[in-house]
């Protein structure tokens, strides 16, 4: 049972009767955020009810909205002092139920939090709140020739500190590297409402590197209030090219060509028929509909090199059977085809009233056999499936589509989903490229990590959380207490004397 505000679950009826102690909590909630920041209307709830992944739906008890430091320490304090959950909450662009509330909780939401508070161009630092938008960085430094690297394709509305907390990716994370790779230190508030500093804005930091603890950590170990983030120098030079193949196996030949050939493209991404099916209907560009699928592919530089592994990687496409390659004229073509496979999560609305959405990894070398199996997979069950990723890491996003006004087919796409993520792995992959584990996989993790795994992530959870306040319910596949041990139970010396026993 979920409370419609933040109120005891005392009901008669459909009234709900607040206890003294409840009504306490949010006078003391406001009085840190003010009443405008303090959100308990059941309508006005709804909005945080979910993030991306829109299949499961948890209304919190409140939402509060701090705008420094100091009040989200302040909230998480009160928060522990009344017993409440604690769900962070950034643009809610996530995939993977990583900000769906727990029942009772307290989200913290983080948008308020959006100013750049200085850029040391000397350095290559900038200093961010995590309610930053991703795109926003690059904007505020594109003119003095600088650029923050990870892309994700929601990259123009999720926030950095959403991307702190799923390691967050993106198509030129091949040659650049994931969040992790770019974010050298952070202001953190903890469980117990302390705020502490992680990392070190300068170069090879002393100490045990525990930034690699807290990215990726989806909101398990702290929650992020600063982030010093790395800004590159943009590129002398970036050639792009936009080829189409018969086939998936074509083209999944190609990428695996083009790296043996020992290039590292910025970008390489695959899109199959379908998607460009769906692109084409929503962006506009004129890709042909009649082909198997299709590769993006930028290569950058300095401007001899780009031009050199340009041609190369397109001579490559062209002897794995490509049956066009496409070079923009301008820039204004490069950036409409980008528009169009960033948009391509999106534009499957143009040919599926509802999609799922999934996260998994391989080896390059298996992208044409997992992606065959994957087709069979969703033809056997009665699903059509659109394939669109970051081909260059093997990370896939097959979307099975389907009709939610179908009694039974949200349910079903949701099982052939994880089917997929069964397939990745049985081909030596992942479970989760980008997108995070979150509510929606954590039932999978067993397929790649064994109780002895389990026990050792729990554990350094734990030593920042002994209390699991922070995100309850994620991650782990089954709700696991700071120092549970899984596995076969073994009888302490004490028990076998008969000196204690079990209750």
């Amino acid at each position: 049972m979920v409370a419609d505000d933040l109120s005891s679950n005392v009901r008669f009826g459909k009234m709900i009767l607040p206890t003294a102690e409840t009504v306490e909590a949010q006078r003391e909630l406001t009085a840190i955020v003010g009443p405008a920041n303090c959100i308990v209307d059941p309508a006005d709830l709804r909005t945080y009810e979910c993030d991306g992944l829109t299949g499961t739906r948890v209304r919190p008890r409140v939402v509060v909205l701090p705008a420094t430091t100091a009040e989200v320490a302040g909230v998480v304090r009160v928060s522990r002092k009344y017993g409440l959950p604690i769900v962070p909450r950034g643009a809610g662009t996530g995939l993977s139920g990583g900000a769906l509330p727990s029942e009772g909780s307290i989200v913290i939401g983080l948008s308020r939090m959006n100013a750049i508070l200085g850029v040391d161009f000397e350095n290559l630092r900038m200093r961010v709140q995590p309610g930053v938008i991703n795109l926003d960085v690059t904007k505020a430094i594109a003119a003095r020739g600088y650029y923050y690297a990870p892309d994700p394709s929601s990259q123009s509305v999720c926030s950095i500190g959403g991307n702190i907390a799923e390691n967050s990716g993106g198509a030129h994370c091949l040659k650049y590297g994931f969040t992790v790779n770019h974010v050298v230190a952070a202001t953190i508030v903890t469980a117990d409402g302390d705020i502490v500093e992680l990392g070190s804005a300068s170069p090879d930091a002393l100490g045990y590197d525990l930034m690699a603890v807290l990215v990726g950590s989806e909101g398990l170990v702290g929650i992020v209030t600063e982030a010093v983030v790395r800004i590159l120098r943009s590129p002398e030079a970036t050639r792009t090219f936009f080829a189409t193949f018969p086939s998936t196996d074509e083209a999944g030949d190609c990428v695996a060509g083009i790296v043996a050939a020992g290039i590292v493209p910025a970008a390489i991404e695959m899109m199959d028929q379908l998607a460009i099916e769906a692109i084409v209907k929503s962006t506009g560009v004129d890709w042909p509909l009649d082909v198997g699928a299709a590769l993006l592919v930028d290569v950058d530089g300095p401007l001899a090199e780009a031009e050199h592994t340009a041609a190369q990687s397109i001579e490559i496409a062209r002897s794995s059977g490509a049956i066009e390659v496409r070079t923009p004229r301008d820039e204004r073509e490069r950036a409409l085809m980008w528009k169009g496979r960033k948009g391509a999560f999106a534009a499957m609305g143009r040919i599926s009233p509802n999609y799922y959405v999934q996260d998994g990894v391989i080896p390059r070398s298996e992208i044409s056999v997992v992606l065959r199996e994957i087709g069979a997979l969703c033809a056997r069950e009665g699903f059509r499936v659109a394939n669109v990723f970051h081909a260059g890491d093997g990370n896939l996003h097959p979307l099975v589509l389907y009709d939610g006004r179908i009694p039974g087919q949200a349910h079903h796409a949701a099982a052939v989903a994880a089917d997929i993520l069964k397939i990745c792995v049985r081909h030596g992959g992942s479970i989760t490229g980008e997108h995070g584990v979150g509510a929606d996989k954590a039932a999978y993790m067993g397929e790649i990590f064994s109780d002895d795994d389990l026990e050792t992530m729990n554990f350094v959870r734990c030593a920042f959380d002994p209390e699991r306040v922070f995100n309850p319910g994620k991650v782990f596949p089954t709700p696991r207490l700071c120092g549970d041990r899984p596995g076969t139970y073994v009888a302490h010396s004490t028990e076998i004397a008969g000196e204690a026993g079990r209750g």
